[in-house]
């Protein structure tokens, strides 16, 4: 499974892999790294690959997504500011995710559409089943802090939950 994330960096938006031991799921909490002095997070939507495809293109990237959930993207802003992204973003449970599910697919408040994040994906690598396409909503990015909550409600339901340790 591949985290094809895209992010906004330095004004620009980035495709950024990340490995699947990114993944922060299960109400599990996120410990911050001592390894860095900010340590940030940005509000993302997560789209799931429903199937094999290459090439796509955009005004049929929807065939290839079948669910959503929201997500947390965490980032070492530090390491990043230096260009050093595999310590910034790559590192492990750097992606708390929500609850998949069906929600309403808008690209509004998206750094990227996830027509054109498939389409961009999917022309320099195959996408597959499971894959996850990460894009990170267009508001800044926010220090986290100790014994601070991250949790969305949908309808009522509590679809993302963690706690920074």
């Amino acid at each position: 499974m591949k985290i094809i994330c895209f992010s906004n960096i330095d004004g620009e938006v980035r495709m950024v892999l990340k490995g699947d031991s990114s993944l922060l799921v299960n109400r599990k909490p996120f410990f911050i790294p001592e390894w860095s002095n900010d340590i940030r997070m940005t509000p993302c939507m997560v789209f799931r690959v429903s199937r094999l495809g290459k090439n796509i293109g955009a005004k049929f990237a929807e065939r290839y997504y079948d669910a959503c959930a929201p997500g947390a993207n965490i980032i070492a802003a530090d390491f990043v500011a230096k260009g050093d992204w595999t310590y910034g973003f790559a590192f492990d449970y750097s992606l708390v995710l929500g609850e998949m599910g069906h929600m309403a697919l808008s690209d509004e408040g998206l750094v990227i559409g996830i027509s054109e994040a498939v389409e961009k994906a999917s022309s320099i690598m195959t996408i597959r089943q499971g894959d996850l396409v990460v894009i990170d909503k267009a508001i800044a990015s926010r220090k986290l802090e100790a014994e601070e909550l991250l949790c969305v409600e949908h309808d009522g339901k509590e679809i993302l939950y963690c706690k920074i340790k």
